[in-house]
């Protein structure tokens, strides 16, 4: 399927693009609130600036797609292969993301405050200045994570894997703490 079939079947009011192959399709700066790509194949593709708000892209392929300043705000990206993806600047608030696979993601300056990323695999993630605030971290495998100057605060980090992360100048204040795994992280100027 090509993205310009999909823009035109989405604007006549169909929603549901499940288990299509979209890799390297260009929806950037458009509207596809509500869409349904789970369990797509959206590798590479470039979505940037578009609007995704209340959009499934569970199980979906996202491997280095572009979603940069995208908004995603409460979409479902549960289990979502999302693998060196640019997600800077993104908006994720509300959005779950438990067991999504973002190793090696950019996620620097992403808004996801409320956001679900219980169990997520964030492994070498650049979350720099993210802002995670309220989160869900809980079993989250941050290890070799940039976090630098990020909000952590009143997250839910129970247990989450932070080993040889760098933490530098970020806000824990009022973080749930229990179980975490600092081994190896840099703590310089975190408040905590």
């Amino acid at each position: 399927m090509e993205a310009d079939e999909v823009k035109k079947k989405y604007n006549s009011g169909q929603r549901d693009f499940s288990s299509k192959d979209l890799s390297d399709a260009d929806f950037s700066k458009i509207d596809l609130t509500e869409i349904n790509f789970a369990n797509s194949n959206l590798a590479s593709a470039n979505l940037s600036w578009a609007n995704m708000n209340g959009a499934n892209l569970s199980e979906a392929d996202l491997n280095y797609a572009d979603l940069s300043k995208a908004k995603l705000s409460h979409a479902n990206l549960k289990g979502a292969n999302l693998g060196g993806a640019n997600l800077s600047g993104a908006d994720l608030s509300g959005a779950n993301l438990s067991e999504a696979h973002l190793d090696n993601a950019n996620l620097s300056k992403a808004i996801l405050n409320g956001a679900n990323l219980t169990k997520a695999e964030l492994n070498g993630a650049d979350m720099s200045k993210a802002n995670l605030s309220g989160s869900v971290l809980s079993q989250a495998d941050l290890s070799n994570a940039n976090l630098s100057k990020a909000n952590l605060s009143s997250a839910d980090l129970n247990r989450a894997d932070f080993s040889s992360a760098n933490l530098s100048g970020a806000t824990l204040i009022g973080a749930i703490l229990s179980g975490i795994d600092l081994a190896g992280a840099d703590l310089d100027g975190t408040k905590f």
